[in-house]
């Protein structure tokens, strides 16, 4: 697929972008996973506003000129942008050169057993050197487990129990709630102490309730108020005049 290199002056071989396949508009997705991805990467632009950092869905990741890329159901990088004019061929998807570092978080959904999860891909993430490799299954397509969590440690990855990522300050976790009205058990980002990240429809939830809350407080406090001043009143006193 690519074989023309440019030399910048640093004398820095890059693959030319315009050689490289950035979309292909191949629609492959089922709507459970569809709507999983966008939970994920909804989450972390609506509750992370503070940080910087890059996460996508279905976007094609560039770790070497020698391979075509792969596409992880989601990624998540942090301290990068995308560039201001994404619509140039070589902004459009992720180049490792180019945002100078791999994704710290790679994670695949499975939907069947034909995606290699277990193999190939991990392989790849491997070599790419992405910190977590997260494979959600939650039909148990691959086995009992419907999550794992491979860190890696060195230049290899180690699977592990902890769902805790260190080094990019967030944790994992099954969720059983409602997300656009659809309950089912979700896999959704979360903090240390295990409260998730909230989706924007969350955020505007939670805002109303602390609304709702303080109307709540302030009406209680008015109506002690006016019980006090019935009571002074009883008492011959005036309350206005206290």
């Amino acid at each position: 697929m690519v074989e023309q290199l440019l030399i910048n002056d640093d004398d820095y071989y890059v693959p030319d972008a315009n050689l490289l396949v950035t979309e292909d508009d191949t629609p492959v997705d089922n709507f459970a996973s569809e709507k999983q991805q966008r939970l994920l990467v909804g989450s972390l632009y609506s509750a992370l506003q503070n940080q910087t950092f890059l996460a996508a869905a279905n976007v094609g990741i560039y770790y070497t000129d020698l391979q075509p890329p792969i596409v992880p159901d989601v990624f998540l990088s942090l301290d990068v942008q995308v560039p201001e004019n994404w619509w140039e061929k070589q902004n459009r998807c992720y180049m490792v050169w180019r945002f100078g570092k791999p994704p710290e978080v790679v994670l695949e959904i499975v939907s069947n057993k034909e995606g290699d999860e277990l193999g190939k891909k991990l392989q790849i993430y491997e070599h790419m050197r992405a910190s977590y490799y997260i494979v959600y299954d939650p039909n148990q397509q691959l086995g009992e487990k419907i999550l794992r969590v491979y860190e890696l440690r060195g230049r290899r990855y180690f699977e592990t129990l902890e769902t805790w990522l260190e080094q990019v300050g967030l944790g994992i976790t099954l969720w059983e709630g409602q997300f656009e009205g659809r309950r089912d058990t979700w896999l959704r980002w979360c903090y240390q102490d295990g409260n998730v990240l909230p989706t924007g429809d969350e955020r505007a939830q939670q805002a109303e309730q602390r609304t709702q809350q303080a109307e709540q407080r302030t009406q209680q406090a008015e109506q002690r108020a006016q019980l006090l001043a019935e009571r002074l009143r009883a008492m011959g006193v005036d309350p206005d005049t206290i």
